[in-house]
């Protein structure tokens, strides 16, 4: 039977673990995005904008729908002049003191032809619904980049940390051999109190890093919607790196798939809409309506028989503005200038698209060839640093050359540790450039 007091101290010690894990989340970089897309407040603001481009549409499809009306009217008359002579000394007519009067119409019109006006209404609202699909796409490439350029942040800080760290337990071994040499008369002091100098720099550079870590994880932790307190532990995106295909081929995905492009190509078929709707202007109308009057002059809610009437009329309207085929040439004109503006934009674009993929594709490859360079220069620098080692165990290098070495071997290291980063960064902005990131 364990005592009450050692089970008390043995849930002490738990609960401060089990309050620190639950303010850390381990993520993969898919992870991260699904969290930042799922919790994004510019998605949200984009699906609305989605819905209401929605709502328009249905509000254009009620157009073609027929129309009616009813009205139901009272009158009620004082006639202080009951009586009224014919103009010449004619008859009389004897009209009574006060009259009453019930008159109810109620009417359906529908327009038959309307020259396509109204097809053209919606399909024009409906490919402006699209845009507004593409925007939200566009708005979800955004937040997917910037979730991955932040992950990649927090890993290099992360990966810089790791190697400092490391550092620091290197140079706190160097201290006590140092110490150990100068109790035994090999070292000056000035050898030890350099290697605690080089500590001293090197935990400036570790408060530093664990500045810049706690900023970037609270960006992160708004960005993935996670708390602010959140501590995020991520897992090495550099893993998946993709050998660069070719140019040509980067830049036949970002033709296809660009969001900016595909816009203009909606946009310019809402033109193309445009220019119909404006030429349908010249066309004639056809419309149908039925009208049902009640006239009920009895004074009487309900009319004593065959005292009220009751006509039902049928007709059909056909009307042409005539004005239209001589005035609306020039806004047929008009629309079709924007339409070619919109032609050349997405000229403009395409080039921008290009240029832009060239860049991030050389960019791409520069990083990967820097992780090369830098895993040799590694290899070199750790050689190097065990040669110093060597020799200023042997009392044949200077404490200078001892901690040059060593630094040189850390430095190498953060700098490929930085360069995964980037060449893994600079992956993602190439697949960002070809609108293919989100996939």
């Amino acid at each position: 039977m364990i005592p009450r007091s050692i089970r008390l101290m043995l849930v002490a010690s738990l609960i401060p673990a089990a309050l620190f894990a639950q303010h850390t989340k381990e993520l993969n970089i898919n992870q991260a995005i699904e969290l930042g897309i799922a919790n994004s407040k510019n998605l949200k603001l984009s699906q609305n904008k989605i819905d209401q481009a929605v709502a328009q549409l249905e509000v254009v499809k009620d157009n073609v729908l027929p129309t009616a009306n009813a009205s139901f009217m009272y009158n009620h008359a004082e006639i202080p002049t009951s009586t009224f002579t014919l103009p010449g000394g004619g008859s009389s007519l004897q009209l009574p003191k006060r009259a009453d009067a019930f008159v109810g119409t109620a009417a359906v019109q529908e327009l038959v032809y309307g020259g396509g006006k109204l097809r053209y209404a919606k399909e024009s609202t409906k490919l402006l619904a699209d845009v507004a699909r593409l925007d939200a796409d566009k708005s979800k490439e955004e937040i997917t980049y910037a979730v991955i350029n932040t992950y990649y942040a927090l890993y290099k800080v992360l990966q810089s940390r790791k190697v400092v760290d490391q550092n620091l337990e290197s140079i706190a071994a160097q201290i006590k051999q140092a110490q150990r040499f100068f109790e035994q008369g090999i070292v000056t002091k000035n050898d030890v109190l350099r290697f605690q100098l080089q500590q001293a720099n090197v935990s400036l550079t570790q408060m530093d890093i664990e500045s810049n870590r706690k900023v970037i994880n609270y960006n992160l932790d708004i960005l993935l919607g996670l708390p602010e307190d959140t501590e995020v532990k991520i897992l090495d995106p550099t893993a998946s790196l993709k050998t660069p295909g070719s140019l040509n081929e980067y830049i036949g995905q970002a033709m296809a798939n660009r969001q900016e492009l595909k816009q203009l190509d909606v946009q310019n078929k809402v033109a193309d809409f445009n220019i119909k709707t404006i030429k349908a202007n010249t066309l004639p109308t056809v419309g149908v309506g039925a009208n049902l009057y009640y006239i009920n002059p009895s004074g009487n809610f309900i009319p004593p028989t065959n005292q009220y009437l009751m006509p039902i009329t049928l007709g059909a309207t056909v009307s042409w503005n005539i004005g239209n085929l001589w005035t609306n040439k020039n806004k047929v004109s008009e629309a079709k200038i924007q339409q070619s503006e919109i032609t050349i934009q997405k000229d403009i674009l395409s080039d921008q698209v290009k240029t832009d993929i060239n860049k991030n594709f050389q960019s791409y490859q520069v990083a990967m060839n820097k992780i090369q360079v830098l895993e040799t220069s590694i290899a070199q620098a750790t050689e190097n640093d065990k040669l110093l080692a060597s020799k200023y165990k042997n009392n044949v290098a200077s404490v200078t050359d001892r901690i040059d070495a060593e630094t040189l071997l850390y430095q190498a290291k953060i700098n490929l540790e930085i360069a995964k980063a980037d060449a893994g960064l600079a992956y993602y902005t190439l697949l960002k450039s070809t609108g293919k990131i989100t996939q």
